[in-house]
């Protein structure tokens, strides 16, 4: 969101240290402390982030407008995070006036992830997009929003490799490749004001069709035709998420999605019916049964599918919609890198593996659940555990570009040679893996098994 092409404005900077960062990425921006950096005005900016601040703040109309003279100065986006609460109190905490004095002697207002976003709308007057647990960005900028919504759910797409040779396509390689690189972008040939060397294409081929044309002879049409469908599913993707969210009126769209919706769906009625029909399958458990046990992609156990995060665009349309609702409203979580789908009770949890690349079978050691039905929160960590559940068939759960991806499958392949995971569904425990490995008389090295020494 922070780019050097915005400027950026922190209310409630503290001493400044991010300023001061910022800066040095050449970002213009500038912040307000009213205990730190009294002496300064508060100044329209492009982005305007208020940090944890409502949520120290006793007095609750003071809150409100602290968070409203912000958002007076935002002239594209707010950013604004709180403290949000997840699963039970931990005790330690006085009430005092709405909020808490904590164990050492500092006020805190806690939020559910729910109460936050309901209070920003109704302090602020418009609607509060969920980026993170305990963080919300509120939009001026419709486009930028658009683009917010839309890039969450658009996966990367490879361009496909040439096939054959073809003079033709090698002597305006300038003016083609910059092409392909776009049709790869919309899924679409663009229109003529969408790319910039569309008069170039014209005075050499006739026409942006004809040009297309030899591209698809020199790379064929079956990737293309795949690359198509992709953006179609990410499209009704976007707009089934966007229900959440108050989907917008068409004129309100961005130009490239009005010309995306009638590429694809001939008319925006048509492109929200499909992506309704899926958004309601998302609440039926037997649907989304069905989905995570035909999956292409992921680990399948008795009660969940289990995916790395960057395999999330690779599912089915339901499963992405229905994984899309859960970060519709907790937003993006990044230490967070596997996904757990559950398959019946309407829950998607994000689970913490650092060690997932490097170790062959790595520990889970935290996991943000929410619980779709009931809308909550709730924080587990494992980190200090004697008997962390172990992730297995690593390769299952990887798009197949994922560049450990081999070494994943080589090893998997060696236990279900040698009968390691026979038996075994679900995922193992620690204590579970060192049995069945002594049983057998195998140990791993790095991400081979091999037989143990007599």
């Amino acid at each position: 969101m922070i780019t050097p092409e915005r400027s950026f404005f922190d209310y409630g900077c503290g001493h400044g240290d991010d300023l001061a960062a910022l800066r040095e990425d050449g970002v213009a921006c500038d912040g307000f402390d009213p205990k730190f950096r009294p002496n300064v005005d508060p100044q329209p900016s492009d982005i305007v982030n208020i940090g944890y601040v409502i949520n120290v703040i006793e007095d609750v109309e003071e809150r409100r407008l602290t968070l409203q003279k912000a958002w007076a100065i935002a002239d594209r986006v707010l950013c604004v995070a709180a403290r949000v609460v997840m699963g039970e109190s931990s005790g330690r905490e006085v009430e005092f006036g709405d909020g808490l004095v904590t164990s050492i002697g500092t006020f805190q207002k806690y939020f559910t992830q729910a109460e936050l976003r309901e209070y920003i709308e109704e302090s602020l007057g418009s609607e509060a997009y969920p980026a993170a647990p305990g963080v919300f960005y509120v939009f001026r900028d419709e486009e930028l929003k658009t683009q917010f919504l839309s890039d969450r759910v658009r996966r990367s797409i490879t361009a496909p490799r040439k096939r054959i040779a073809e003079v033709r396509f090698e002597e305006h390689k300038a003016i083609l490749e910059p092409l392909v690189e776009c049709v790869l972008s919309l899924g679409r040939l663009p229109a003529e004001d969408e790319f910039e060397l569309t008069s170039e294409i014209v005075d050499a081929f006739g026409s942006l069709k004809r040009a297309f044309a030899l591209i698809k002879k020199v790379t064929g049409e079956e990737d293309w035709e795949s690359i198509h469908v992709a953006r179609v599913e990410d499209l009704t993707v976007y707009i089934a998420l966007a229900k959440f969210a108050n989907r917008p009126p068409f004129s309100r769209l961005p130009k490239r999605t009005q010309r995306d919706i009638k590429a694809f769906f001939g008319s925006y009625k048509n492109a929200c019916d499909s992506a309704d029909a899926i958004l309601f399958e998302t609440g039926d458990a037997t649907a989304i049964d069905a989905a995570c046990v035909n999956s292409a992609v992921g680990r399948l156990t008795s009660n969940a599918l289990w995916v790395h995060r960057n395999a999330v665009p690779s599912l089915s349309p339901i499963l992405r919609i229905y994984e899309g609702c859960a970060r519709a409203y907790v937003g993006s979580l990044d230490d967070m890198n596997i996904v757990k789908l559950h398959r019946f009770s309407g829950k998607i949890s994000y689970l913490s593996c650092g060690s997932f690349d490097y170790e062959a079978h790595p520990p889970l050691t935290a996991t943000v659940k929410v619980a779709l039905r009931t809308l909550r929160l709730d924080y587990f960590e494992y980190a200090a555990a004697k008997d962390p559940l172990l992730l297995d068939l690593k390769d299952c759960m990887v798009p197949a570009d994922y560049p450990f991806r081999a070494k994943f499958e080589r090893l998997s392949k060696q236990e279900l040679k040698h009968g390691v995971l026979e038996g075994h569904n679900d995922l193992q425990s620690r204590l579970q893996w060192q049995s069945t490995l002594s049983f057998l008389g195998f140990t791993h090295r790095g991400h081979r098994l091999i037989r143990k020494r007599s």
